[in-house]
């Protein structure tokens, strides 16, 4: 048994910041089950949103953020969080991040902010198109040289322990997490009576996402089974443009394309978001997806273009270096040609349900990132706020975390991992099997346009394949893919239950069956805990 101060899952944004913070005031582990730099915050290409700008106003941003979560966003949350997002991100440049700037008429620099849909100014912050990349680059380095953080790469969190499971009379309370070292081929525990979940999202439960392979949604199904709350789940953020390309996986178009003059067309060049919002390309993320979707039905074509090609051409190549570069190799010169794009699976705006110091309702346990639901997003995230977010729980939780930390009113010892009379793997086609049926399902019944005929039978199906699982968890030994399969599962049903319980359509949630939006009956969190 290994003891920290402070456990972090989770290597993106959220987990380094929490990290960085509390080294200073007592030992922490972070574990991340690839390795350090795999994480949602190193696909991000569009930015943070920030109100750095003159001409743009915290209420502004927070009236933007209202908008865009459809009525669900808990206003308190928003205001605080964009209210604080300056000085978080001045704690991030203080790092080394630098965000690209451009000269001012007096001879100075200013940042050379971008604008994405939803927004009413220019307010993102950027590095180019890669913008998480230089966070996660720049925090990573910053953890590296701090001398209380250790980093168990390749360990993958199995399962949170808590005092209700060891049988202690008190307040049920996190107290540790088994994890599976991969290399080793074994579980070990780890004890700690302040646990950060800030494992990402969960893009990879559709067939096609935005998100690495590592977005298995860990942390909201490890809390789960725990007993902490979840809400909003069936707020999948569907990202509108995903490169379409036979050679291309995940290969994020950011929105910021359109957020400097980029049109969506048919495949005869026609625009057609005048029939749908008029906003046009700048309007949220939800409404441009259905759009896209709808034109993808209409027309029976795979994919609609994203035009970029009537800005100049060294602007282009200059503003998105890695969008250029990723599709020349591909043969398509975004100077001249429009890109194919498709909608797919982004960003999980529900999570573990937590308050504004990322605490959950599990005594020790804290959610930060995208696998918490704060209420800032509500029904639909405003783009480029999921970074801004990350920066302010985080450090909003370990100043929580740190002045609550103490140990509990017992010694815990935490019992052993016992694997029982178990086998290996025999048969891997049965995980792949199961995975890509998930996979499948989760796009053709819950995806961007649902039903509630079509939420039932992907609710049957889920259940099933959970029965299998379950027993091939507990029959087979563990590995880090029949882990992921187990969580990947453990989601799906969660989001499918969430969206039943919905009866209206409502941000990210669109049901043919309830097109209209109910103020009266839903105007509330879905909020959901095992029993």
């Amino acid at each position: 048994m290994k003891t920290f101060d402070y456990v972090v899952v989770g290597s993106g944004i959220a987990g380094l910041t929490f990290a960085l913070k509390a080294a200073d005031k007592g030992s922490v582990a972070i574990v991340t089950k690839k390795s350090r730099a795999d994480s949602n915050t190193a696909w991000a290409q569009g930015g943070i949103a920030c109100v750095t700008s003159s001409e743009d106003s915290i209420a502004l941003h927070v009236r933007d953020t209202l908008v865009a979560g459809d009525g669900l966003c808990n206003e308190e949350v928003v205001r605080g969080i964009v209210s604080e997002g300056p000085e978080r991100i001045a704690e991030l440049i203080s790092l080394g991040m630098h965000f690209d700037e451009r000269a001012t008429p007096g001879g100075g620099r200013e940042p050379d902010l971008g604008r994405e849909g939803g927004h009413s100014k220019r307010r993102i912050l950027h590095a180019k198109d890669a913008t998480g990349f230089e966070i996660e680059k720049t925090l990573l380095a910053a953890v590296a040289a701090h001398p209380n953080i250790t980093v168990m790469e390749n360990h993958m969190a199995v399962d949170l322990i808590t005092t209700g499971k060891l049988g202690y009379a008190m307040q049920d309370s996190c107290v540790g997490l088994y994890v599976f070292n991969e290399a080793a081929g074994q579980v070990e525990m780890l004890r700690t009576d302040v646990t950060i979940l800030a494992t990402g999202g969960c893009g990879r439960v559709y067939l096609y996402t935005t998100n690495p392979d590592i977005a298995t949604g860990d942390g909201v199904a490890m809390a789960w089974r725990a007993g902490a709350s979840i809400a909003n789940m069936e707020f999948m953020q569907f990202h509108p443009t995903c490169l379409y390309h036979p050679k291309a996986k995940s290969f994020l178009v950011t929105e910021a394309v359109r957020g400097e003059g980029g049109i969506l067309t048919d495949e005869k060049g026609v625009c057609f978001m005048e029939k749908y919002d008029e906003r046009l390309e700048l309007a949220p993320r939800d409404i441009v997806a259905r759009a896209i979707d709808a034109e993808m039905k209409r027309t029976g074509r795979p994919c609609v273009y994203l035009d970029i090609s009537h800005k100049p051409a060294e602007f282009v190549r200059e503003r998105f270096p890695t969008i250029y570069e990723t599709c020349l190799r591909l043969g398509i010169d975004i100077t001249k040609q429009p890109i194919p794009v498709v909608p797919a699976a982004h960003y999980q705006c529900g999570g573990v349900k937590t308050d504004m110091n990322g605490e959950t309702t599990l005594r020790g346990l804290y959610a930060v990132g995208e696998s918490a639901s704060t209420g800032l997003h509500g029904a639909n995230r405003l783009a480029s706020n999921s970074l801004l977010e990350a920066l302010v729980i985080a450090h909003h939780a370990e100043a929580k975390a740190s002045r609550n930390h103490h140990r509990q009113g017992i010694d815990v010892v935490l019992p052993e991992w016992r694997p029982g009379k178990v086998q290996n793997v025999d048969e891997l086609v049965v995980i792949y099997h199961n995975w890509d049926e998930i996979r499948r399902l989760m796009w053709d019944y819950v995806g961007i346009v649902r039903t509630d005929k079509r939420l039932q039978r992907a609710a049957t199906r889920l259940r099933n394949l959970q029965n299998e699982i379950q027993e091939f968890y507990w029959n087979f030994k563990i590995t880090a893919d029949l882990l992921e399969l187990r969580n990947l599962s453990t989601v799906a049903s969660l989001i499918v239950d969430c969206a039943i319980s919905r009866k209206e359509s409502r941000g990210l949630h669109y049901t043919l069956d309830y097109p209209c939006r109910d103020d009266v009956k839903f105007l509330r969190d879905t909020v959901i805990r095992r029993i």
